[in-house]
């Protein structure tokens, strides 16, 4: 359905595109010549107007280095100062994160996690990441659930940001106890042992992924987790308790993600032990634990066959005709998006188990893409999605530690006619408003012209 149009209506005479753009312009710069001195005080701003500011602050200032602000000689955007208010910003978020109050130090999380995924800060965090680390222990320690849900995900980021060198390890061994500790603690918040689980495989991927001892330690913990879901001696699953397959599903995804860093030996163990009972686990009465184990199972598969063209499941009949029974699932006592997501997934692996093919995706950033060509791939991809959520498109655009990860190589510098020739959001928004309205036009004409002959 299109978007209702509000205010006059152009004249009945039908002009070009060019003019359509033109007073679409001028329609929105006049609301906003009323507008002036809508900024509160500082000193009396709250907790979710300061969130607020900061995030405004980040989502205009990651949209790449210099941008015209329209045709007609606006002046370039002074980088120089844009970085300058960008550090104070981030000085401030870190100031909160160590005040008293619990609500404040939550605006700073969110702001610092916010700051973190749209754009990289290398240099600025370079300096100040004992100061930072220092600030999140405490905050994964001693806050609330949601505190260190936040504080977890902030540090992944950090290693990220750092790009996986040995400042990135020196903080990975610091907060790792600190991690582990609130992962396996029964009594602490869900969302916090979810967030734990993400941010210690993120950070042992991208910072101790040349460390065997690490990496056997992350891979234990994890599995000490979600394999609690599998079935018991009499081949029964257990009765997950309240939030625990949200908390199997990270473990899991989380474990994934470190299985591609292990070496050939080690792989043939993991697959003897998990691949029959993570077949069990697709009869898991939650959703999103049944596809995380399908998606677990082929990536498993895929890396047994890199290692052996010949590997074959053990009693693959039964595995595919039970990934086409949830291919094809259609109880009605499920949701209809569950169902129907999980039968998109389970097409897939059921695929790829019968005739080893990978339905590949195509992501986009900038002027360049990314291939998602294998499992390995989508789950590297998804993992650090999970984390920077929308600013992995960034990521991938400008950080030399995800270039390298998926074979982009160094970043594109890109010619400054280039930049100068890119359309801007707003006029692309614009343009399809004038092409939607001249849309609409010509068709009220052919249906005017069909009523009449009805």
């Amino acid at each position: 359905m299109p978007r209702s149009k509000k205010g006059k209506r152009g004249s009945s005479k039908a002009g070009s595109l060019r003019q359509e753009v033109l007073q679409l312009q001028l329609a929105a710069k006049a609301p906003l010549k009323g507008v002036k001195n809508g900024m509160k005080g500082e000193s009396g701003a709250s907790d979710d107007e300061m969130t607020s500011d900061v995030l405004s602050h980040y989502s205009s200032a990651s949209e790449s280095t210099s941008v015209l602000e329209d045709n007609t000689g606006g002046e370039q955007v002074d980088e120089q100062t844009a970085q300058e208010e960008t550090e104070d910003k981030l000085k401030q978020c870190m100031e909160y994160v160590m005040d008293k109050s619990a609500k404040t130090r939550l605006a700073g999380l969110e702001s610092l996690r916010q700051a973190f995924s749209s754009r990289l800060l290398y240099e600025f965090l370079t300096e100040r990441r004992l100061t930072l680390s220092d600030s999140l222990e405490r905050s994964i320690k001693k806050g609330g659930g949601e505190e260190q849900s936040l504080a977890a995900t902030v540090f992944a980021l950090l290693c990220i940001q750092l790009g996986g060198g040995d400042e990135a390890e020196e903080g990975f061994k610091m907060l790792r106890p600190i991690l582990t500790a609130i992962l396996i603690d029964n009594s602490a918040s869900i969302a916090a042992r979810q967030s734990c689980a993400r941010a210690l495989a993120m950070c042992c991927y991208v910072s101790a992924a040349e460390e065997g001892e690490d990496l056997i330690k992350s891979l234990t913990l994890l599995e000490s987790i979600f394999m609690s879901s599998y079935p018991n001696r009499e081949g029964n699953l257990p009765t997950p308790k309240p939030g625990m397959p949200g908390l199997h599903c990270a473990a899991l995804q989380a474990w994934s993600l470190l299985v591609t860093l292990c070496p050939a030996s080690r792989l043939t163990v993991l697959l003897d032990l998990h691949l029959p009972k993570l077949q069990a686990c697709l009869q898991s009465s939650d959703v999103n634990y049944r596809i995380a184990v399908g998606e677990t199972i082929a990536l498993l598969v895929e890396l047994g066959r890199d290692l052996d063209q010949q590997f074959e499941v053990e009693d693959n009949e039964s595995l595919c005709r039970c990934l086409k029974s949830l291919a094809t699932d259609g109880n009605k006592h499920r949701a209809k998006n569950d169902r129907r997501k999980q039968r998109s997934i389970f097409r897939e692996v059921l695929h790829y188990i019968e005739s080893d093919d990978f339905t590949e995706e195509k992501i986009r950033f900038g002027v360049e893409s990314v291939y998602i060509d294998s499992w390995m791939r989508r789950r590297m991809y998804d993992s650090f999605k999970e984390i920077m959520e929308s600013g992995v498109r960034h990521h991938l655009q400008f950080n030399p530690l995800l270039r390298d990860i998926f074979g982009l190589g160094p970043p594109l510098i890109l010619d400054a006619a280039v930049k100068a020739n890119k359309i801007s959001r707003f006029e692309k928004h614009l343009f399809n408003s004038a092409a939607f309205k001249a849309r609409t036009k010509q068709r009220n004409k052919v249906r005017d012209k069909r009523a009449d002959v009805m």
